[in-house]
């Protein structure tokens, strides 16, 4: 999770843009990202498929009027709302898109092309049919707030129990990479997204960065296989955690205007 997922910049300059705060060219810059390009392939009307400007365009045309977000993990569908071979699809992406009002969903494959030191990548969004009902397990941006606050003092300790918050050069480096981005949070979320989603998505990911520290460096103080399956299974809640608020930051304004 020290990354952000490509739903997340869909959705959330994809909610701009609908909303008229942002232009079509500047939604697709910011949605492209360092990719080479986006494609959109199943969009109804279409046999082929089409450039990013062109499907925002139509997906609003057929009554999409705000984007949500599913970051779906084994046994843990968050965010999605059905059919049973859309969340299939989205569990293995790990990552999707639902179009408020269109019953269209969107779920990306990356693709990595070129030689060895110039490879770039290509992303399409697969459209199918979605059904239209509540999203599963999503908090409200003052629930995932709380829930945080928590997970992160969670984090803290069992990082230190194990050893793993100060267990060399390569904790430090994570560490602060992740300060960098913190620094450059409120690029995150596109306009038109209130300072508490932000707030959360930047807690969100730092949540995130340490359990992907804990995860990826080595075994710090954990010696034993009994001790790095305790670890699991600590920073696994944790995790799911991070997730449900990443959810609940990138869809706050669909859900603050179900609510008006």
């Amino acid at each position: 999770m020290l990354s952000e997922p490509r739903a997340g910049r869909l959705a959330a300059w994809g909610n701009a843009l609908i909303a008229h705060m942002v232009s079509p060219d500047d939604a697709v810059v910011a949605i492209v990202g360092e990719d080479a390009v986006h494609r959109v392939e199943g969009l109804p009307g279409e046999s082929a498929p089409v450039g990013l400007t062109l499907a925002l365009g139509r997906l609003r045309a057929l009554g999409a009027n705000g984007l949500r977000v599913a970051l779906p993990a084994p046994g843990h569908p968050l965010g999605l709302s059905g059919p049973p071979d859309f969340n299939a699809r989205a569990l293995e992406a790990e990552e999707a898109v639902i179009c408020e009002g269109a019953a269209l969903g969107l779920v990306p494959e990356v693709y990595e092309a070129g030689p060895e030191g110039d490879v770039h990548v290509e992303v399409v969004w697969h459209c199918l049919p979605v059904r239209e009902a509540p999203p599963a397990d999503v908090p409200s941006l003052g629930e995932a707030e709380r829930e945080l606050a928590e997970a992160l003092r969670d984090a803290t300790e069992v990082l230190t129990r194990l050893d793993v918050a100060g267990s060399g050069p390569v904790a430090e480096a994570a560490i602060e990479a992740y300060r960098a981005r913190a620094e450059q949070g409120r690029e995150v979320l596109a306009p038109g997204y209130p300072p508490r989603a932000v707030r959360v998505l930047e807690l969100a990911q730092r949540v995130g960065a340490l359990v992907t520290l804990a995860s990826e460096n080595g075994h710090g103080g954990a010696v034993s296989a009994s001790e790095i399956a305790a670890r699991g299974e600590a920073l696994r809640p944790v995790e799911r955690v991070a997730r449900r608020a990443q959810v609940a930051a990138y869809n706050s304004v669909v859900a603050e205007r179900g609510m008006r």
